[in-house]
């Protein structure tokens, strides 16, 4: 079997001095590479079908529509990506959540034409449908909460009762959201992992799950597994102010689906949250 070093090697042309391998790949090792002229590169390594081209063709994405800090693209292919790598050290303190504000209510001013995006993307390695759809309502419905609930239910991670609760749900979404003015790019996985800081500052945000949609779904994942605070928040209020009631009726709402996408992925507890937010919403 043809090593890291050799595979890296062999799609750039050169072969990297050092290889320290990183935490944090679900769909791929992670390696940080030190090249022969002392640059520092990140590299993913899959088997086929990792994807990881979709990866990097995100990445180039949020770079060329939104100048998202997001980590150059070196190379990419099915199997392998190579990025910049950016510095990481430190945790995520207020002045990070205030920067992360500013960028991603930039992002999220980054307009499209209908919800969704040109092509399907993943998150946590999970196929992600983006099919270009003019409703809000319809696209969070049927291609969010309908189709990861069934997915998680084919997998054996979601009780088929439980599964029958979310369609419910799903049919009466019209009386907790609306149509958001318009369609706007979102990074959509902004979990603690994602987020990357060093030296009290943010130096880039990773592993992008991205697509157009309204911007609370992004928001609220924030404070799922307690991403950005108040610093965050009041920051990006100020920028782009939230419509009344997020907080208190539609942010689990949302949550709902990265919760799936958990269920999906590892079952156990999170199966006991999603019971708890359908229970919420009376479903």
């Amino acid at each position: 079997m043809t090593s890291a070093a050799e595979r890296i090697a062999a799609a750039l042309g050169i072969a990297p001095r050092s290889l320290r391998p990183l935490s944090g790949g679900s769909v791929a090792e992670v390696y940080e590479l030190t090249m022969p002229d002392g640059a520092r590169l990140v590299a993913k390594v899959g088997r086929s079908g990792a994807k990881l081209d979709l990866e990097g063709w995100m990445l180039r994405y949020l770079r060329g529509h939104a100048a998202a800090p997001v980590p150059a693209v070196v190379h990419e292919s099915d199997v392998l990506l190579v990025m910049e790598c950016l510095p990481n050290a430190g945790g995520i303190s207020p002045a990070v959540e205030c920067a992360a504000a500013d960028v991603i209510a930039a992002l999220h001013a980054v307009r499209g034409p209908s919800f969704g995006l040109e092509r399907d993307t993943l998150i946590g390695g999970l196929h992600q449908p983006n099919p270009p759809t003019a409703s809000w309502l319809a696209f969070f419905r049927d291609y969010r909460l309908r189709f990861m609930a069934a997915d998680a239910e084919r997998a054996g991670r979601l009780p088929a009762a439980l599964l029958g609760r979310i369609d419910r749900l799903a049919a009466k979404l019209g009386d907790w959201i609306g149509e958001p003015s318009h369609p706007s790019l979102i990074h959509g996985d902004l979990w603690t992992g994602n987020v990357l800081a060093h030296q009290g500052r943010l130096s880039g945000l990773i592993d992008p799950a991205i697509y157009y949609a309204d911007p609370e779904i992004e928001l609220a994942f924030t404070t799922l597994f307690g991403t950005f605070g108040d610093a965050f928040f009041g920051r990006y209020g100020e920028l782009r102010p939230l419509a009344l009631g997020f907080f208190e009726e539609r942010r689990d709402l949302y949550n709902l689906y990265p919760l799936l996408v958990h269920v999906r992925l590892f079952g156990g507890s999170y199966v006991a949250d999603v019971d708890r937010t359908l229970r919420r919403y009376g479903c």
